[in-house]
């Protein structure tokens, strides 16, 4: 590292023996979900194959392209970047240890030997062909703005700067990186580990543009390799030999299957041929809860009705409120949901700390509005030229197709009617085609689900900016705008949580989502499957899982 450009130079080593060291980040103990132990146990002997389930086939495997969890959970075990999130917090990835400027503006991350599972080496250029690839306008990649914290990186997106050598991030040299931000970033050594963070291997990118879609052609440095994929049915992982840390790597297969009824993927793990599964069908969890059978752990997500503001009646906030207080959350999350999940009457869910305060950011900014005020709606509706109902265009509401989307969708539909005197058609499609669709800003209102990124209310708030890569909405506002850029900024924490509160406070007074209730992951899981590590962030990671007592 260049010594020379720093007043004080803070090295981290960290090292698996001591347990990972985070300094600098705010990552708190929420950032854990449930796990079992990763370094104790042994496997007697036992067949190390786990069958799980991820509900449907996942949009892309390509980092620089994917947006969902379903993608993400795959690319976790056959990707890794300079970190990973770990039972300790934020662990060594490819970067075996790091330094941190004085005024936490530049990282240099020291790469470990690692290589590719074709054999080549994992450098530092991996890194910075994949972070500028994600910048490349033409590349299209809906999560480039999670870069913009690096120099120059939103103006090389945006096309305000052509030459890419500008953007902040350099290879020293084979093994080191150095990556200069635009302002102190405390949650930046979490975002490292983030799969749009992730390398790609460049000959193989630039040879094949479907390079990502099929098991023969993908090329990956993590703990496991796709070994089949039949779309639509299964992805099978198997340990790689070529990690740099795969003797910690305990299961040697991963069948995936893609099954989202719930009754069906509940009926293969009650026959033994699951032994995870996250599709469950909404009536069960009660009873799976009681038995035992079905398991929870937090995750700091909201689910929202999404309405297509490009084009009316949704253009019309009114309109858009009178749809959302119209719903009554209590009833949902107690009579369909029943896991757990809270109404929610903001956007930015429990769970994220405000550290000037140590006070919970939701709890700090509390409700912005109050559930099934039917009256309200019914006078905004009316205002909006459609008293009760009348005269209402044609609008249907979209979702991706399974047991409990669609039992949403169905309560939605009735409280609309019986509410506000509105009929509204309701369209499934396969959750491939749901996120081209909104995307496209091919809908009229839609299902929208957001979970945490990192932890800050910022992976929620940024969403909505201006022509934002995850804005399918088409909203925009000038002074929402301007709170997020200076949030961004700044590294006073103080200016940060207050821009952020009054950015939420115009989201809700403009209304282009409406909250609904945010959420808690269940999921079902055998008492022989050890060592599976679930983050609030939505994330699953099997590094450290095993199978031990499954005969018993």
């Amino acid at each position: 590292m260049n010594h020379g450009a720093w007043h004080r130079t803070v090295l981290r080593r960290i090292r698996r023996a001591g347990g990972a060291v985070l300094a600098g980040v705010v990552l708190v103990a929420l950032i854990l979900g449930g796990c079992g132990s990763p370094g104790s146990g042994g496997s007697g002997g036992e067949e190390q194959v786990l069958n799980d389930n991820i509900g449907s086939e996942p949009p892309t495997l390509d980092p620089a392209l994917m947006t969902d969890l379903t993608s993400f959970q795959i690319v976790n075990s056959v990707m890794e970047g300079l970190t990973r999130i770990g039972p300790n917090g934020v662990e060594p990835g490819m970067a075996a240890e790091w330094g941190v400027s004085d005024d936490q503006m530049t990282y240099t991350f020291h790469l470990r030997d690692a290589v590719w599972q074709n054999g080549d080496p994992v450098t530092a250029e991996d890194f910075v062909y994949a972070w500028l690839r994600v910048l490349n306008p033409e590349t299209g990649a809906p999560y480039a703005y999670q870069l913009y914290y690096i120099k120059n990186a939103e103006a090389y997106n945006s096309g305000e700067i052509t030459d890419p050598s500008q953007v902040g991030v350099k290879a020293l040299d084979e093994k080191t990186l150095q990556v200069t931000l635009e302002s102190p970033t405390p949650y930046f050594l979490s975002l490292t580990a983030f799969p749009t963070l992730m390398p790609v291997h460049k000959a193989t990118v630039e040879s094949n543009p479907d390079w990502a879609g099929e098991a023969a052609t993908y090329v990956g440095n993590g703990p496991f390799k796709i070994a089949e994929w039949v779309h639509d049915s299964h992805i099978d992982l198997v340990k790689s030999d070529t990690y740099w840390d795969k003797d910690t790597v305990r299961l040697e297969k991963m069948h995936i299957v893609m099954v989202n009824e719930g009754a069906t993927a509940e009926t293969m793990f009650a026959n033994g041929e699951l032994d995870s599964n996250g599709s469950l069908n909404p009536q069960d969890i009660p009873q799976l809860l009681a038995s035992g059978e079905a398991k929870t752990s937090p995750i700091i997500s909201v689910t929202s009705i999404y309405f297509n503001t490009r084009k009316a009646p949704f253009d019309d906030p009114r309109v858009r409120k009178a749809f959302t207080l119209a719903l009554d959350r209590k009833a949902i999350v107690e009579q369909i949901l029943k896991g757990g999940q809270k109404p929610a009457l903001a956007f930015v869910p429990f769970g994220i700390p405000n550290p000037v305060t140590n006070q919970d950011f939701r709890e700090e900014g509390g409700d912005y509005f109050q559930d099934a005020d039917v009256e309200t709606a019914r006078r905004l509706l009316a205002e909006a030229g459609y008293p009760d109902g009348q005269g209402f265009p044609k609008v249907t509401y979209l979702y991706n197709d399974n047991d409990t989307n669609r039992a949403l969708a169905e309560a939605y539909q009735q409280m609309w009617k019986q509410n506000l005197g509105v009929q509204v058609e309701l369209q499934s499609m396969e959750w491939k085609v749901f996120l081209a669709a909104q995307k496209q800003g091919d809908y009229d209102l839609s299902r929208g689900n957001w979970v945490g990124d990192y932890l800050d209310p910022m992976t929620f708030l940024d969403l909505w900016v201006t022509g934002g890569g995850n804005n399918r909405v088409g909203w925009s506002n000038a002074q929402y705008d301007r709170l997020i850029e200076e949030a961004k900024a700044t590294g006073d924490q103080q200016v940060r949580f207050q821009n952020m509160h009054e950015a939420e406070k115009i989201l809700m007074d403009e209304m282009p989502i409406g909250p609904i209730f945010f959420g808690v992951n269940v999921y079902q899981e055998k008492p022989y499957v050890k060592g599976v590590f679930r983050t609030a962030l939505g994330t699953t990671d099997y590094k450290w899982a095993y199978i031990e007592g499954k005969g018993q």
